[in-house]
């Protein structure tokens, strides 16, 4: 029997909406998941001092990014059936928007090119869980224009967004799991 081939579901939306909360859930059932290469970016540079970090170099951290997240998106190619990440390629764009940035023409192709699957779910800001720590900054406010943010990139790209509800983490782990099956067996 021929192996199911990959298929990249992303989740998206602003900060502190839970959606690593539901990447672990996931993860914890044996799921494959990507985590978001943001925070993974944040620790590395503050141990060594760097300054690819949001509030010193975005371009820099953008750049950043761009290499672990591509990196992660051709890596699972040699898993079989559904990845779940935390975040994909057109966030980098969101986040260059929302700062102002240009879109670097690598990156701009890079958005077209790697590709998830059409279905992408979006946690939309939730005051009641929304908290900052060492590597989340932002406020709330700033939580809400990068989910607006990202709803429009995504559906620039051409990607349908679902929102996830905003309920405990296991409500959304089955909710996620509801879509995800329904999707591959309409889809093939």
């Amino acid at each position: 029997m021929k192996p199911m081939p990959t298929r990249r579901f992303v989740v998206t939306g602003g900060p502190g909406a839970g959606k690593t909360s539901l990447i672990d859930a996931l993860e914890a059932r044996g799921l494959p998941c990507v985590f978001e290469s943001g925070r993974a970016i944040i620790r590395g540079q503050v141990e060594a001092g760097g300054t690819a970090l949001p509030w010193a170099d975005r371009e820099a951290y953008a750049r950043w990014m761009l290499v672990m997240d591509s990196r992660a998106h051709a890596v699972v190619e040699l898993l079989s059936g559904p990845v779940f990440f935390d975040r994909g390629v057109p966030d980098i764009v969101g986040y260059l928007r929302l700062c102002g940035l240009p879109i670097p023409e690598d990156l701009a192709a890079a958005a077209l090119t790697l590709h998830y699957e059409p279905l992408v779910f979006i946690a939309p800001p939730w005051p009641e869980v929304f908290t900052n720590d060492a590597e989340r900054r932002q406020d709330f406010a700033e939580a809400v224009r990068t989910h607006a943010m990202m709803a429009q990139v995504y559906t620039e790209l051409g990607y349908t967004l679902v929102d996830l509800p905003q309920t405990p983490v296991e409500d959304r782990v089955a909710f996620v799991l509801e879509q995800v099956l329904a999707r591959l067996r309409t889809s093939g």
